[in-house]
This record gives C-alpha cells, sequence and structure tokens, in this order.
C-alpha cells in the first residue's frame, strides 16, 4: 500500500473504462460493457490496468466506482417488483403527476409509465397536516393488511410514501416496523422521509419508488463487485460516486440507489471542473461523447451547475416532463442519445436520424465484429477514415471497415440514394447538429451565452466532433485534456469526500421564527458529516456548505442561493433576504423587494478539504509539429477524398504546434482538427484547439 496506486471505474453503455493514477504517471484500460454481469468487465479492466502499471490490487490505497447500472435498470425495466403504500386516497398520484401536460398539441400524449403498477399501490388510513402534526393516526391494521398481500404478490422491495411525511416522518416509521415484521428483513424498504425529504408529494413519491425499485438491483452487484475485489486482494473499502459528484460508501450507496442514477456522467463533470480551475477558465460547456449518449453541463468559475431534480426514461426527446421525476441533488447536465454506438437510419420522410437508440457493446456496431448490423456513428468515423481500424482502443480491438460500410449502405446510403461516404458524412453532421441544439436549448433555458464559453471534451467520441461542434455553436478555444477517453473515470479521482442532505423546511421572510431552521440545519450538517467521517481514514478537514432554495412568495419555481454567514448569526434572515433579492436580479433582471419571499428548501454539503496540489504546468516552447503519418480522410464539403497529417500525441512535445487539418491519436481516442483550425499542446500535455481566422 505504499505505491499509492489511485483507481477510477466508470462503467459506461459501450465501454468500461479504468484510470490509474500513481503520483504524475497515469495508465487506462478500455474493455467492452458487459451488460449481463457488469462486474465481470471491471474485474478484467482492472485486472489489465494493474497489470500495465505492474501492481497488484493490495497496492491500490483509492478505489472510486461509477456506474450506469441504475440508469439502465430504470429505462430498460429491470428492477425489482416494487409495492407502494401511501396515504389512502393518493395511490394514483404516480399516474396523476402534477396533472400538467408536457405537449398541450399532442392529444395522444404518451406520459411515462409507472415502476409501480396500480395492483402493487396500497393506501391506509393515516393523514398528516402540512406541518407535520397528526390529523388521522396511521391505521396499523391496514398496514398489517397491505403487508399479507404483497406477500402473496411476491413484492422483492417496498416504498412507504405518505402525505406531507417530509414534516413528520413517524407514521412511515411505524408502518416500516409492521412491514418488516410481516415481510422479514429480506424485503429492503424506502421511505420518502429518508429519501426525498421535501414538499411536491409527486416528486416525492416517484423517487421513493425509484430507489425502492434500484434497491435490490444495486445493492446486490455493488456488494457483489467489493467481495470480488476483496477476494482478488483489495484492502481498502471501494467508494461509489454519486450524482451530485459527491463520494460515498457501498452501505450507503446500497441505501440511496437512486442518488447513483448520474454517476457516470458525473465524473466527466468533475473532470472538467478539475481541468477549468487548472486553467483559470471562468465559463466552460464540458462535452463528453461516449459510446451511447453525449452529455454537456455548464462550468462556471471552476463549478458545475447543480440541480435538485432531473428525468429519467422521457418518452419524447428533448420534452421535459416526459419522464420520471428523480428529486436528489445531482449535477446539472442534459444527455442526449448522440455516441458513438447510436443507430442511424432513414426516417419515414426520408431524413437521416440518428439515436436515440444504440447499439451498445453488445451487439455493438457493425465494425467491431460482435455481431451487430445496424449503422451507427462510430461505424460512420471509421468509414470516413477518422478512426483507423488497427489502433481503435490502443489496438486491442481491431475494426471491420467492410462491416461499417455494408451496414451503411443497407441502413442509410441505400435508402436514401447516396454514395456511403456521402451517407457517413450526412450521418456525422446530423450528430453534430444535434448535439449542439440541445446545447443551445440548454443555455437558453439557464439564460446563459454559450459562444463566450471554452469548450473541454473528453470521452472516447467527444475529440472526434468537438471542432465541428464548436464551430456550430460559435465557440472559439476548443480544449482535449490528457486521458479524455477515459475523463469520467479520472474525474472520479478528483470527486470530493462530500455529501450533502435536502430537506424541506418552509421560512418565510420577513417575520418567521428563524430557531426551528437553525436546529434543522444543525442536524442535517451533523447526518452529513457522519457519512464523509465513514469515508475519510483519520480525522477529516470539514467544511460545510449551505443552499436555501427560494421564491417570492405565490411563485412555483424556487432559485438556488448560497447562505450568506452560518445561520447562528444574529442578522441571518435579513442577509439571507439580501442575498435572494441579489441572485434574482441577477438571473431576471429585476428583484420584488417588496414582495414577501419564502425559503422552500434547504441543502447541506459537508466535504472533506483536501489540499492536494496538482503539479505545475510545463515549460512550452513553440514549436513546429511533426507528423509521424498520414491518412485519407474523406472531406464531406468537397466531397473528395482528402490527405491529412497524423499526429501520434504520445511524441507531441509541449509548445508543438501546427495548423489544420490534422488527426491527433492516442490509444483511448482520436481528436480530429479540421481546415481552418490551429492546434497547440500547452504546458499541462492538453490539445487546444482555436480558429486560425475569425470573421
Amino acid at each position: 500500500m505504499t505505491r499509492g496506486f489511485r483507481v477510477g471505474v466508470d462503467i459506461g453503455g459501450t465501454f468500461t473504462d479504468v484510470a490509474v493514477e500513481q503520483g504524475s504517471r497515469r495508465w487506462s484500460v478500455k474493455v467492452p460493457t458487459t451488460h449481463d454481469a457488469p462486474d465481470d468487465a471491471v474485474m478484467e479492466a482492472v485486472a489489465r490496468a494493474m497489470a500495465q502499471c505492474g501492481g497488484s490490487f493490495a497496492e491500490i490505497d483509492f478505489l472510486v466506482h461509477g456506474t450506469t447500472l441504475a440508469t439502465n435498470a430504470l429505462i430498460e425495466r429491470k428492477g425489482a417488483r416494487t409495492a407502494l403504500l401511501t396515504t389512502a386516497g393518493f395511490r394514483d398520484v404516480l399516474e396523476m403527476g402534477t396533472e400538467g401536460r408536457f405537449d398541450q398539441y399532442d392529444l395522444k400524449i404518451v406520459k411515462p409509465t409507472p415502476l409501480v403498477p396500480r395492483h402493487w399501490r396500497f393506501g391506509v388510513g393515516e393523514r398528516l397536516y402540512a406541518d407535520g402534526s397528526v390529523l388521522e393516526p396511521l391505521d396499523e391494521a391496514g398496514v398489517e393488511a397491505a403487508a399479507d398481500a404483497m406477500s402473496a404478490e411476491g413484492v422483492e422491495a417496498v416504498a412507504i410514501a405518505f402525505l406531507h411525511a417530509y414534516a413528520n416522518g413517524a407514521h412511515e416509521l411505524r408502518a416500516a416496523e409492521i412491514l418488516r415484521y410481516r415481510l422479514g428483513g429480506d424485503v429492503p424498504l424506502s421511505l420518502g422521509h429518508d429519501v426525498s425529504p421535501e414538499m411536491r408529494e409527486y416528486e416525492r413519491v416517484s423517487t421513493t419508488c425509484a430507489n425502492a425499485y434500484l434497491q435490490p438491483v444495486v445493492s446486490a452487484y455493488l456488494l457483489r463487485l467489493e467481495r470480488r475485489l476483496q477476494a482478488a486482494g483489495l484492502v481498502v473499502p471501494m467508494l461509489v460516486i454519486l450524482s451530485s459528484g459527491s463520494l460515498t460508501t457501498v452501505d450507503a450507496a446500497s441505501r440511496f440507489p437512486v442518488r447513483l442514477l448520474e454517476s457516470g456522467p458525473a465524473g466527466g463533470a468533475i473532470f472538467a471542473c478539475d481541468i477549468a480551475r487548472r486553467l483559470g477558465e471562468d465559463r466552460v460547456l464540458s462535452f463528453d461523447v461516449g459510446g451511447t449518449t453525449a452529455k454537456f453541463c455548464m462550468i462556471d468559475k471552476g463549478e458545475a451547475h447543480h440541480a435538485l431534480t432531473f428525468e429519467v426514461g422521457r418518452t419524447y426527446r428533448f420534452k421535459r416532463g416526459s419522464g420520471l421525476p428523480v428529486r436528489v441533488p445531482v449535477v446539472d447536465l442534459v444527455e442526449i442519445g448522440a455516441g458513438g454506438g447510436s443507430i442511424a437510419r432513414i426516417d419515414a420522410v426520408g431524413r437521416v436520424a440518428v439515436g436515440p437508440e444504440s447499439a451498445g457493446s453488445e451487439p455493438g456496431p457493425a465494425c467491431y465484429g460482435r455481431g451487430g448490423v445496424q449503422a451507427t456513428v462510430s461505424d460512420c468515423d471509421l468509414l470516413l477514415g477518422k478512426l483507423d481500424a488497427d489502433s481503435f482502443a490502443g489496438g486491442t480491438m481491431p475494426l471491420d471497415r467492410a462491416a461499417a460500410a455494408q451496414a451503411i449502405i443497407t441502413d442509410v446510403a441505400g435508402p436514401a440514394g447516396l454514395s456511403p461516404e456521402a451517407a457517413a458524412y450526412a450521418v456525422i453532421e446530423t450528430v453534430a447538429e444535434t448535439m449542439a441544439s440541445a446545447a443551445r436549448v440548454h443555455a437558453a433555458e439557464i439564460g446563459v451565452d454559450v459562444e463566450a464559453r471554452t469548450l473541454i471534451a473528453f470521452g472516447g467520441g467527444a475529440p472526434l466532433q468537438a471542432v465541428r461542434f464548436a464551430e456550430k455553436l460559435g465557440i472559439r478555444e476548443i480544449i482535449i485534456p490528457a486521458g479524455a477517453g477515459v475523463g469520467s473515470a479520472l474525474g472520479f479521482l478528483r470527486a470530493p469526500l462530500a455529501f450533502e442532505i435536502v430537506r424541506t423546511a418552509r421560512l418565510l421572510l420577513p417575520g418567521a421564527r428563524i430557531e426551528p431552521v437553525r436546529a434543522a440545519l444543525a442536524e442535517m450538517e451533523a447526518a452529513a458529516a457522519t457519512i464523509v467521517r465513514s469515508v475519510v481514514r483519520g480525522e477529516p478537514d470539514l467544511a460545510v456548505e449551505r443552499t436555501a432554495y427560494m421564491r417570492y412568495r405565490g411563485q412555483g419555481h424556487e432559485i438556488a442561493v448560497a447562505l450568506p454567514g452560518h445561520p447562528d448569526d444574529s442578522d441571518f434572515a435579513e442577509r439571507l433576504r439580501a442575498a435572494f433579492d441579489s441572485a434574482y436580479q441577477r438571473l431576471h433582471g429585476q428583484a420584488l423587494a417588496d414582495s414577501p419571499a419564502e425559503v422552500t428548501s434547504w441543502v447541506v454539503r459537508v466535504r472533506h478539504r483536501d489540499d492536494t496540489r496538482a503539479a505545475a504546468p510545463r515549460a512550452t516552447t513553440p514549436d513546429a509539429a511533426i507528423a509521424d503519418a498520414a491518412r485519407r480522410i474523406y472531406d464531406g464539403r468537397d466531397e473528395c477524398w482528402a490527405t491529412w497529417p497524423e499526429y501520434s500525441r504520445e511524441t507531441l512535445a509541449p509548445g508543438a504546434t501546427a495548423s489544420g487539418p490534422a488527426i491527433i491519436t492516442e490509444a483511448e481516442t482520436t481528436t480530429v482538427v479540421n481546415p481552418g483550425y490551429r492546434f497547440t499542446i500547452d504546458g499541462w500535455g492538453y490539445i487546444r484547439i482555436s480558429r486560425e481566422t475569425w470573421a
């Protein structure tokens, strides 16, 4: 354990990535994801990575894991047989939702199917007021009858979510006692006041059901993987990354698997944040493309945007409200089905369409030679010359160009009446425009200027598309960091040891008593600190961050406001109101200073302060980069083949520079520099790409 190997493991829809660091040295491995048994790919990839660096499992002193298992289980509906116990008269909240329509003009609107079918939803007598006081006591006999019915149905998990339980969890706790006695201790229970202690019943019940639905699947996987790693020699605890970008234990992740839904993508955002801080880039758009999806995240002053809610399994692309709402802390990401394995086709009206369906790793793109026959983005990149058949994945996975060409002819070129190369180029252009459109929409929704941002691109597919994507958005500078192909896995190694708790505690300003809120914040801080201490070896140096979600009274949505000072300060309420007015003014251009304001929810985040500093950048000497080879690339704009210089990233020293067109290869990815752009290797070893002329 003196050698200090740090390992990040990321399971994606197509590849499982492992990144290993020891000081300034780095190794990485990509293997196809084994969907039926994800831990098989993890064990293979970690073993290969440790063999590369000459270490053993026993010499790992830090291992972090992120996975798409929870997301896939929800989307593919492969979770547990789940029942819901709720207040009598409220079992249909999962289908009624907010009674809103995400598309008011669609008469055949398709809403997401609830995770719990109606015959497994049980209502029992009980009722609380909104302040948590008891209106009607819990009908314990009704809970016992519901438990017997659940047992007869073979239920594998139970969600307990009573009306207004976020204000008082006593009824949920008593119901849990009865259910444990009647069902036995093997059936996991998810309690709404524990999973999502916030107002808004639909979102809270949906989140609690999702947690219960995932709990048997995720906990079994995490425990199985941890045991296999320990059997291989791992002596330190495996840590798990949350959707918020923080780290937690296997035990906490098993209790709250709903917090893992954006686990993998969060690692990519952390990776981009670390780079933004190193480079002093205040406004960044992170661009992460893997085998299945493309992800975007806005980063300001080195911090990713965060949210308290997101959606899973949308029935309509880009349609907010068409998915299952999940209310937990999360890095604010936009995710679309436009990865390397996304399937291309000609749609019913003769247009080129790509995704959201993906070939994944099983069978994968046609060029993988694993049984796939449908054309994908990776097949098109190979046919256009952007990918090299012999050096893909560091030469460990040769690609079949003939199979790619045949798939493109069958699915796109033939139906559209195009040459295979023109069809492949049309697919890549469609992908770039789809991604750019999603980024534009997101930027408009949150009120930011995307053109003024620096693009940080990573993941196996992003460096291939980054320049064209940036061109469509008007972005002037692109950064391809070292280790870009395994960016999420590297991001896991930068994740803070932290945990955050969200709770509803209403506070009206001015006039309300602040003492109950102070007590609630102190309780939240203590609970979060306990979890962080369980992760950190030794006595941690803890930092506490507090956020209030506020609105003017009568509004339906809140904005995040960092708490100004400590809640025990005598002028805390006045300073909080002033901070809210200021934040509202910045966001909307006008504050309503005469209107009462209210806090609906509070977030307390406790993190371990890590004073580790990144190594300084190397000195750079401008020098012309020397190409190692040449490659034939299909130029879709001129509809002809051209020869582009090819550079090996390993041989490019800091300061090396050249004008495009260019192809820069490395083990995990390939960077495409289009004509009209110039690349330079900076002191960090990052590829910085900028346009040589700008109209």
